[in-house]
């Protein structure tokens, strides 16, 4: 079958590769929407662990289920589910020690398009159906479900861990995709003030819709200090890191309060070397400043709570896809728009035949004859 695969480092293209085989408790599903994440930029252009040769790229989809495996209970084929881009081993044994995201080995959530074939297939296998598909529920749209499966669980998870209380000023560094989620992540967690830091006009404009109070332009002046002024000297209750560079990891502890302060990353830093710990604005080791390096959460439950989100109203993902492509043939334009991110970018999304359908059937469910 034809898929998008990672050829070798920096190089992508097209290959045939092996059809999925059906595990017991497994889907092979193929394809209705899909979108490159700035991983999968990571992945081909930034370096990182070696990968298997002729990987299938993707992990953020939605499909319609073809087969299931005999001992699969709540799915059957023609129905179209959320794909989460997290994927934990629910029977690996760290599970039970609450180590959803490394249960059996580092990264061990993140196994499609990373330790076993992605979404970029004409048909691709989750092997544990009912603990990771998620039902779509009635009213919610191709865009909006494929927001949920990586974009809206992934600032949402940099929001959770931020320790955020009613009243708190929250500084979200970095207001891609992931960013504009972790805004209304905070938003929803009660920030009373949201301080969003970048400088593309099309996020900047997201940002204050998701629910800052403010933008804060980093090409302006130090935005240490822009923040500093504007808490009185304090700094702010939490930051959440979503983007930037590893001179951003320094910045965010600089400007979190001394003592109850909390910084949140859900940023992927590529490369080597060591990330900078200023040691002043960390007290000398002893500023009381809580550190979190957070892999987004995954899994069936997890995603399916992003979509009620979406359902009820609380959140409008739909509005951070600013591209649509039609046909499978071009997800590899969509990667490279998402490596090359023109000004007017915020997510693409790649439809195939089956989305078209979707979007026109909605109302008779979600089921693809």
């Amino acid at each position: 079958m034809k898929a998008f695969v990672l050829k070798e480092p920096g190089v992508v293209g097209w290959a045939q590769v092996e059809e999925p085989s059906l595990t017991p408790y497994g889907a092979v599903l193929e394809p209705v929407a899909m979108a490159p994440c700035s991983s999968d930029v990571h992945t081909v252009f930034g370096g990182g662990s070696r990968k298997a040769p002729n990987l299938v790229l993707g992990h953020e989809c939605v499909a319609r289920v073809l087969e299931v495996g005999e001992l699969v209970e709540d799915f059957r084929p023609g129905e179209v589910v959320a794909v989460p881009a997290i994927t934990p081993d629910w029977r690996a044994r760290g599970i039970q020690e609450h180590n959803f995201k490394h249960a059996s080995a580092p990264f061990s959530g993140h196994q499609l398009g990373r330790s076993q074939p992605g979404v970029f297939a004409e048909r691709f296998l989750v092997p544990d159906a009912d603990t990771t598909l998620a039902r779509i529920p009635p009213g919610v749209s191709l865009e909006q479900a494929l927001m949920c499966v990586d974009v809206v669980t992934t600032g949402f998870t940099g929001a959770e861990h931020a320790n955020i209380k009613f009243g708190d000023t929250v500084v979200v560094m970095g207001i891609g995709p992931i960013g504009l989620m972790a805004v209304a992540g905070a938003s929803l967690l009660g920030a009373a003030r949201v301080l969003a830091v970048g400088s593309r006009p099309v996020c900047a404009s997201l940002a204050l819709e998701m629910g800052a109070w403010e933008v804060l332009d980093y090409h302006d002046r130090d935005i240490v200090k822009q923040v500093m002024e504007r808490t009185g000297g304090v700094g702010a209750d939490s930051v959440i890191v979503c983007g930037g560079t590893d001179e951003v990891f320094a910045q965010a502890i600089d400007m979190v309060r001394y003592g109850i302060g909390t910084v949140s990353n859900v940023n992927y830093f590529g490369g080597g070397g060591n990330l900078p710990f200023p040691k002043f604005s960390g007290g000398r080791g002893m500023a009381g400043k809580t550190i979190h390096t957070e892999l987004a959460e995954g899994g069936r439950v997890r995603v399916e709570r992003m979509l009620k989100m979406v359902q009820y109203k609380k959140i409008s993902p739909e509005k951070l896809v600013t591209h649509r492509l039609d046909g499978f043939d071009r997800i590899e334009e969509a990667l490279y728009l998402m490596k090359d991110k023109p000004q007017d970018l915020v997510k693409v999304m790649v439809t195939t035949t089956k989305g078209k359908y979707y979007e026109d059937h909605q109302h008779c469910g979600a089921v693809l004859q």
